[in-house]
């Protein structure tokens, strides 16, 4: 069974859709939650399902003890869900390819530093763009820079959307591919 750990800083809508998915099969289990924040709402979730979680400080985020930490649970892969730090290169060397994030939008648009949630769809409605989506991509160094895994798109309809009705559809594209698409990538690495 592979082992996956989840990365996020807030209510963990992410983290709950991949939770359930991963009951639902012997696939995988998550066997960590990490956090930024020690309010966060996915520790909600990690207590409610009896997973292990670690909040860290957001200046220790590049030790080697975290590295080292991280490593014991053997991950096959690390999953950022609405994680509101940068991964540092010495993560992203340590996991080379096995780090995935989800961005909502459809990069290279609307991504970078500051370019999370709100702020996203925000900026799509402001630009008039027709369609938003997700992206499911690697980690590197550079914000949202990543080889791009998977895009899904939806439209934007300028006559009744803001950014919560907007933010509500892509979500709705994130809780469907992005359990999906961590379990495509993980039966991929049993070949």
């Amino acid at each position: 069974m592979h082992s996956i750990i989840i990365f996020a800083s807030g209510k963990g809508s992410n983290a709950a859709a991949i939770v359930e998915h991963f009951q639902a099969n012997d696939l995988a289990k998550v066997s960590l939650i990490v956090t930024n924040k020690s309010d966060a709402g996915v520790l909600d979730i990690a207590q409610n399902n009896q997973i292990p979680y670690l909040i860290i400080d957001n200046n220790t985020i590049s030790e080697p003890l975290l590295i080292e930490q991280l490593m014991s649970y053997n991950p096959s892969l690390i999953i950022l869900a609405g994680f509101l730090r940068k991964i540092p290169k010495t993560m992203t060397d340590a996991f080379k390819d096995r780090i995935i994030n989800i961005h909502p939008a459809l990069l290279p648009a609307y991504g970078g530093k500051g370019m999370y949630g709100h702020n996203v769809h925000v900026a799509v409605i402001a630009a008039k763009e027709k369609e938003s989506g997700i992206t499911i991509h690697y980690v590197n160094e550079v914000y949202d820079s990543g080889n791009i895994i998977l895009q899904a798109r939806c439209p934007v309809n300028h006559e009744a959307d803001d950014a919560a009705a907007l933010a509500d559809r892509v979500h709705a594209l994130e809780h469907f591919y992005y359990p999906r698409t961590i379990e495509y990538l993980l039966r991929d690495l049993l070949h």
